[in-house]
Order: structure tokens, then sequence, then C-alpha cells
């Protein structure tokens, strides 16, 4: 019977684990001892992050890029932050590190890449996070600017292809931002404000200098909504992939908001969406002036249902009554007195 037990417990990677450590020779199971060992005194040689964590990325708009600062003092943004940051696609048949070099090395964007900055790109640094995390990879945070530089250049000469044309946007949208984040930065340092400023002060007045810009992009569904519903959904939160979301979300997200904000408005946004080639969400359609606005207090309403409801059957109960469906007709238990 504890057999029984053990193997109902035991999941279908362990047993599969199992039984390829069962069929491998004495010779095999040393070799992948050793290579498992001289990995972790590798990692111990790498530099450390003493600040920075991937839980705190830094973000504009819907932008996130983790970053972090070394022992040495080097500051360092993640592969991959740069790959999303600049409108890519990191697939996982391409890691950070060839996405990237593919990129550059391309016969549109090569001719403005010198040499240093190609380097650093096929060379990520290698380092540890803080409290004894894995080994991670990024680069010098100034690369990031670099490479926005060049293919602004690519540009400019008329030498980018249009399937590479949004990457262009977003490295202007960047470097301005970066720019006017900057000279803000070096005032706060020469006044000392610095010390006394809010903690995402710049990364807010970022946002807010992009907002025009980066309409699109900018955040609108706060992160208290996602982790919410992945808690009421009973989803691990936050996911590995910071990015990640379950697909039936949008069809969620579909009945908590856009059905309860107005009356039709779901199928005009949809109707809106399909005649557009380029396809957006939804809530980019709203307007700014009118839109926007009762999108945000309807979600902040929204998430505070949210945080005083235990399960997702339980939130939508509640999101009947404060927030009813338009077309819908409310169901209200009457006492025979009230009838």
């Amino acid at each position: 019977m504890a057999d029984d037990e053990k193997g109902k417990k035991a999941s279908g990677r362990s047993k599969g684990g199992d039984a390829r450590a069962k069929s491998l020779t004495p010779e095999r199971r040393s070799e992948i001892a050793k290579k498992a060992a001289k990995a972790k005194a590798d990692a111990k040689k790498l530099p450390k992050a003493t600040h920075g964590s991937s839980d705190h990325p830094l973000r504009i708009g819907d932008i996130e890029i983790p970053c972090y600062v070394l022992e040495d003092g080097t500051r360092v943004i993640s592969q991959r932050g740069i790959v999303l940051g600049l409108g890519m696609k990191y697939g996982s048949r391409a890691g950070g590190a060839d996405r990237l070099t593919g990129f550059v090395q391309g016969k549109s964007i090569s001719p403005f890449i010198n040499n240093e900055l190609l380097a650093l790109i096929g060379n990520p640094i290698k380092f540890t996070h803080s409290g004894g995390g894995g080994v991670a990879s990024g680069y010098p945070a100034t690369l990031i600017a670099d490479l926005c530089d060049a293919i602004l250049a690519a540009r400019t000469a008329g030498k980018l292809q249009k399937q590479q044309e949004h990457i262009a946007v977003q490295a202007e949208i960047l470097v301005r931002g970066f720019a006017r984040v900057g000279i803000i930065a070096l005032v706060d340092e020469a006044t000392g404000y610095q010390k006394d400023r809010a903690k995402d002060a710049l990364a807010k007045i970022l946002e807010a200098f992009v907002a025009k810009e980066l309409q699109p992009y900018v955040r609108t569904f706060p992160s208290d909504y996602y982790e919410q519903l992945f808690r009421l959904r009973g989803l691990k939160y936050p996911p590995e992939n910071a990015n990640y979301r379950p697909q039936y979300f949008g069809t969620l997200t579909n009945d908590i908001v856009y059905k309860r904000l107005a009356p039709s408005l779901l199928a005009e946004l949809k109707n809106q969406n399909s005649k557009d080639e380029k396809k957006g969400k939804l809530f980019q359609r709203l307007t700014p002036d009118t839109g926007h606005p009762k999108l945000r207090e309807h979600l902040a309403s929204a998430v505070t249902v949210m945080k005083l409801s235990k399960d997702y059957p339980d939130f939508i109960e509640k999101l009947n009554i404060i927030h009813p469906r338009f077309g819908d007709t409310l169901a209200l238990d009457l006492d025979d007195s009230d009838v």
C-alpha cells in the first residue's frame, strides 16, 4: 500500500528521471556529476549582483527590463529585457544573444554597428543573483542606448526593412525617454534631491514623458489586476515568465471589464479592431478623454472587489452586484413582505 501511494505521488517527470538515471552507465553518471560540479564551481567565480531583482524590473509602459548592479558597480540589464524592449520576439529556439547577434549582423543594421558593440552583444555578462540565485545573462546598461542609436542611423539612411520599422519606432521612444530622465537624474544628484525622491519617481517621470508617443504601450491594466486574477483562478504568481498570461484571461477580461463598462462596447471595439490591418489591444481604441478615464475607474473598483473575494465565483457574484453586465437583469432575493 505504501508503495502504491508513493507511486501515485511521483510525477511523470520524476519517474522518467529515475528511469533515465538507472539506464546510465557508471562512467556516464560520473561524467554528469563532474559537469555539475564544474558548473557550480564556475558559478562561484562569476560576479554577483548586489542590487536588483527580476521581481522589480525597470518599467517603461508595458515594457519590463530586469536590471541589476554588480559588486564592481557595473549596471546590467537583462538579455531578454533588451530583446523585448526593442519589440523583437524572444523565442525558445533563439536565445537572447543569438537573437541580437543575428539582428545586428543583418545587412540592414551591420554597417551601423561598430566592432565594440558587436563584441558586447556576442559576449553577454554572466552573473549570479544576490541571495544565491541562479546564473543570469545581461549587458552593460549603456548598450541599449548604443544599439538604439545604430538602429535609428540605419532608419535615417533608409536601410531598414519594412518588418524592422517597428523596432526603430521603439528605439526612438526609448532614446527620448532615457534622455529626458537622464537630465532629471543629473539635476536631482546635483541638488541632493535624489535622497528625498520616491524610489519609483524616475520611472513614473519616464512614463509620463513618453505617454503620448507610447500610447499603445502604456500600462493600462495595473499589475494588481493580474496578481488578483492569478490568485482567484488558483494560479501561481508571479509566473516564471513575467509576461505570461493564460490565453483565457482575455475572455475573462472581456466579461470583467468591457461587458460592464458601457452598452455594446465590447462588440463595437471588436468590430473596429477587425477593420484595422494592424490589430491592437481593445483598450487602445478607447477615447483618451472619456474611454480611458472610465476604464481606469472601473479597473480600480474591480481590483478592490477582487481583493475582497475568496475565489473567482465569489468575485463574479460581488461584481455582478456592483457592476452588472449591460443588458443583464439583476436577480434580487426578496422577503415575502417586500413582494
